[in-house]
């Protein structure tokens, strides 16, 4: 298994993140190419190798070059959900997007339809976030981990004026998350990369692992008292036993007073916003009222997000949350090439033995309608392609 862990003794920005993953080997070329696919010029990234406090790393910067239009969080999530970007990419790099427009919303106290984000910064925002998210694809990493977070004091200068450290939007996206005083002037952890390592990380201390590759990203201030680096550190654990083991977050509601067409869109938008799993359960409620038991399975970064999303897009009035373990199998991704077309498949493995192949129903459905085939036909013939390839029994 494939772990990074982000090492924020000196915060964490945008651009730290990216210059960290160009760093541990990503070829910038190869995210300037898939950034590409979005409708945003006028920019140049440059990469240099700077030190800070003698400690080598990589730095990005990103150079706007034309005058660029004011853009809404709105407009960004179009374009993203618009974009030929990688499903992945573009569902995780929206969500990170909709944290950061909420967290904006919340502090101006707006609708996140209009929350903007100035010309420069819209860009700078756009070219982290997709970038860093586009990286740690080609990465190819299962777990990330975070330390907690080290947030500043004082006032800096801001498009409003003067606000106070940590950034009001900073502070709203760690809510719940853990940080720790920075003592520091400085603004260490800005709204962008709070809002990155809220989506794609796990907090806690450095998970047992055998450490493989060390990267830095460096950021823009001179610092007397630390290096202004983000380090990573990617190793590898075997899973004890060949399972693996993490924690998530389960939340739970049950509803008497929601209509069908409700739920089925608020699995859906469940789905897409991080969850891990959502599901219903049919319950006998209080005065003999026929109801439903809502259960989700997430990531505990992703919690709140959805709970107070449960609550603003169903009946409920209150949700209960709790942590607990988890044992699992590793699952990889694959596809297999089939007379009618490609098709995609899980790879489910206890350990590094191969126990069962099973198709993506989404891909299968695409061959069947493509080919006009039958759908029990199209799983039939993706399951011996796969079983063939990979060398596993019928």
């Amino acid at each position: 298994m494939s772990i990074l862990y982000l090492d924020t003794f000196s915060g964490i920005s945008g651009d730290m993140m990216l210059g960290l993953l160009v760093d541990l080997g990503v070829d910038l070329n190869a995210i300037e190419t898939e950034l590409v696919k979005l409708p945003v010029s006028g920019y140049q990234l440059e990469q240099n190798n700077e030190k800070r406090h003698g400690i080598g790393g990589t730095r990005i910067k990103v150079l706007c070059k034309e005058n660029q239009p004011a853009r809404s969080w709105t407009d960004i999530d179009t374009m993203l959900a618009e974009s030929q970007l990688n499903d992945s990419v573009q569902n995780k790099a929206r969500r990170i997007f909709r944290r950061l427009g909420e967290a904006e919303a919340h502090v101006h106290q707006v609708a996140l339809d209009d929350v903007h984000f100035h010309e420069v910064g819209a860009v700078d925002a756009i070219v982290d976030i997709v970038g860093s998210v586009i990286g740690l694809h080609f990465l190819g990493i299962q777990e990330i981990y975070c330390a907690p977070l080290p947030l500043s004091s004082g006032m800096i200068r801001a498009s409003h004026g003067a606000i106070p450290l940590p950034a009001p939007a900073t502070l709203q996206l760690l809510q719940g998350h853990p940080v720790a005083d920075a003592d520091s002037n400085r603004e260490l952890v800005t709204p962008t990369g709070a809002a990155i390592a809220v989506e794609i990380a796990q907090f806690s201390a450095m998970p047992k692992m055998t450490i493989e590759q060390i990267g830095y990203g460096v950021g823009g201030w001179q610092l007397d008292d630390r290096p202004n680096l983000l380090r990573g550190i990617i190793g590898s654990r075997a899973p004890a036993e060949g399972f693996e083991r993490d924690t998530v977050t389960i939340i739970e509601t049950h509803l008497d007073d929601s209509s069908p067409e409700w739920l089925g869109s608020l699995i859906d938008r469940l789905m897409a916003n991080g969850a891990l799993d959502a599901a219903f359960a049919p319950l006998q409620m209080k005065k003999n009222r026929p109801g439903a038991g809502l259960t989700v399975v997430t990531q505990p970064q992703d919690a709140e997000h959805l709970a107070q999303m449960i609550l603003r897009e169903s009946s409920a009035i209150g949700v209960r949350m709790h942590e607990t373990r988890r044992m699992k199998l590793r699952r990889e991704s694959a596809t297999v090439q089939t007379d009618f077309g490609e098709a995609a498949v899980k790879l489910i493995y206890e350990g590094e033995k191969l126990l069962r192949i099973t198709p993506e129903h989404a891909s299968c459905v695409k061959l069947a309608e493509a080919t006009g085939r039958p759908l029990p036909e199209i799983y039939r013939v993706v399951t011996a392609t796969a079983n063939r390839r990979f060398e596993l029994e019928d």
